[in-house]
């Protein structure tokens, strides 16, 4: 008899020994149950499991072996179960108080557990086990479950944003929200692994009447680790590896203490544009486009709500860089970002450098004049001071590419109406909705990503209602609603 989870997590199959009948599926429906109850009620079936097999066991070996089934070993322990066997009951409150007490130390991982209960039955059959003895295998063979459910969960977590990319929410919601859709041409660029999944779903799925380009980083023969040593340096040193990979590299190899919300600040890690290239990219807008003379950058966490093309004619008054200023705002938090949150300022170079009071802004929706940014040595200024930071051993800043960003655009950025951008959908759970009504653009920065378990009802709708959920692809990412 074997228990079996489906690596998504929506089914649980309990079978015979033989392989071929299903004692019993549950089959768990989609979005309506929440993640909580399932990994209870899995828990409560991992203790509730072993009982019977304890039974199936004592019956196999007082020599019962005739009476297999479950309607026969039914009509002959049930007077047991419900205490009209003494000793039967007392041997399985006798068996369930020794299981209370061990101890996991006891529970070694050298100890040799089986793979099913089946298996445990049968070496009960040839070995002599100790009540302690079992209880000890019985107690790793429910540990093992519980882990399994774990790691079945956080599976689907880490799955779930590389299924998100394909859903196009920020195109589709550009487009709809566009008084103009037939003159959006959308740039959408990627790296090697997804740029086939991309290329495809726009193909499939196209979102007229805008033009959709896609583009993977290894098309542009130009952008390589020889022409950019910086970035492979990046990508190479140890402190920024073991920063994000540690022990999560898997994405099965994790503690007992993990939980959902403490995994998903990793969960950037398992996203390539983090720690390589692709995050680098938008340093690179005017090399990336030689034909273009300004374009409006867009996250791939963002909602757009409003037509876009005003943008178009906001006065930059020559700057490059039209951005959401983020140090003023009814927001304490969210809005509240200066240099010095950013900054190591007890680092001598940065004190000299930088001022701690200087207002940050946001990336995620900019708007940049290519042909002014082009006049400039900005991109210069940004790999300065990343191979600083390298040289300094991720002294002056945490990783990302913000703090860079900051430096490099001094002097170049022109403040733009706040309505236009708004952040913290991610990390803020006390954001205003009428604030986010209103917003232009809707940014989800943060770890509490719409289409996670852990992203905050209130505020997943604005994001889901650009998802198309009778996608059969979407449907098999099991992407909230």
């Amino acid at each position: 008899m074997q228990l079996h989870f489906s690596p998504s997590m929506r089914s649980v199959t309990i079978s015979s020994s033989n392989g071929f009948i299903d004692l019993m599926k549950i089959k768990v429906a989609a979005r309506h149950i929440s993640y909580r109850t399932l990994f209870h009620t899995f828990l409560i079936l991992a203790f509730l499991l072993p009982f019977v097999f304890i039974l199936t066991a004592l019956v196999t070996l007082e020599g019962v072996n005739k009476c297999s089934s479950f309607d026969c070993l039914g009509r002959r322990l049930g007077p047991k179960l419900l205490g009209r066997g003494d000793d039967s009951g007392k041997l399985v409150k006798d068996f369930y108080k020794i299981l209370n007490q061990v101890n996991p130390e006891e529970v070694s991982h050298d100890l040799q557990i089986p793979d099913n209960f089946t298996q445990l039955v049968s070496e009960m059959k040839s070995n002599k086990y100790s009540a302690k003895d079992f209880a000890i295998i019985l107690k790793g063979m429910m540990e093992r479950s519980e882990r399994e459910i774990r790691e079945s969960k956080l599976q689907e977590l880490m799955n779930k944003p590389f299924c998100s990319k394909f859903t196009a929410v920020v195109v589709t919601s550009a487009v709809q929200s566009s008084l103009t859709p037939e003159k959006i041409v959308f740039h959408v660029i990627t790296d090697k692994k997804t740029y086939a999944g991309m290329h495809s779903w726009f193909a499939l799925n196209p979102i007229s009447p805008a033009i959709i380009e896609v583009k993977g980083v290894h098309q542009f023969d130009w952008l390589t680790r020889d022409n950019v040593p910086v970035l492979e340096a990046v990508e190479n040193h140890n402190g920024i590896r073991n920063y994000y990979h540690g022990n999560h590299i898997s994405g099965t190899n994790v503690g007992d203490t993990v939980t959902p919300r403490s995994f998903a600040s990793k969960l950037q890690a398992r996203s390539p544009k983090y720690i390589s290239l692709l995050n680098h990219l938008r340093i690179y807008l005017p090399e990336l486009f030689p034909n273009l003379e300004k374009v409006v950058f867009l996250d791939d966490d963002v909602v757009i709500q409003r037509d876009l093309s005003p943008l178009w004619e906001v006065d930059l008054g020559g700057k490059v860089n039209g951005a959401v200023e983020t140090c003023k705002g009814e927001d304490s938090w969210v809005m509240s970002k200066r240099f010095r949150n950013y900054f190591n300022f007890s680092h001598p170079l940065v004190a000299k450098s930088l001022d701690p009071n200087e207002c940050a802004w946001a990336y995620g929706m900019n708007v940049f004049d290519l042909r002014a940014w082009r006049l400039t040595n900005i991109r210069e200024t940004y790999h300065s001071w990343l191979k600083e930071n390298l040289r300094s051993n991720l002294t002056l800043w945490k990783l990302g590419t913000l703090p860079p960003a900051l430096i490099a655009f001094r002097g170049h950025v022109q403040g733009i109406d706040p309505t236009w951008h708004m952040l913290g959908l991610g990390y803020q759970k006390k954001t205003n909705i009428e604030s986010v009504k209103k917003a232009a653009v809707i940014h989800y920065n943060g770890q509490s990503k719409p289409w996670l378990q852990i992203g905050y009802e209130h505020l997943r709708p604005f994001w889901s209602k650009y998802v198309n959920y009778s996608n059969e692809f979407v449907k098999n990412c099991h992407i909230l609603e």
